[in-house]
């Protein structure tokens, strides 16, 4: 499989927004954003399944970030709002190939992995 691959990071200041994109070649049957800052572990921002269009939004992230995506072409969307300092890391598209039930919120969850794209916030 291709890996996937991101674009949209970026500089912006607090209460500002982006948008990130994400290009999985292949089937796949979830895709998701992971975040890490230096000296952090890797962590689940959101996630979709396109099988009934199911979403999974860390709490910290709740009604500020929203995923979307196309099934068809195996692209998903990260937009930010409201973003804040403690958001800045790199982002990570993640690919799932296999199919399952539940969320997927795990970074064992998924098998493809994207080089990662810098989301920088100022204060």
């Amino acid at each position: 499989q291709v890996q996937p691959v991101e674009s949209g990071g970026g500089l912006v200041q607090a209460g500002g927004s982006l948008r990130l994109s994400c290009s999985a070649p292949g089937r796949t049957f979830a895709m998701g954003w992971f975040r890490q800052a230096p000296g952090n572990e890797r962590e689940v921002v959101a996630g979709i399944r396109w099988s009934g269009t199911i979403t999974y939004y860390a709490d910290s992230v709740k009604g500020r970030f929203a995923i979307s995506g196309n099934n068809a072409k195996n692209t998903v969307y990260l937009q930010m709002n409201s973003l804040k300092p403690e958001d800045t890391a790199a982002y990570y598209c993640a690919a799932r190939r296999r199919g399952g039930s539940g969320y997927y919120t795990t970074v064992f969850d998924y098998g493809d992995w994207g080089q990662g794209t810098q989301v920088t916030v100022s204060s």
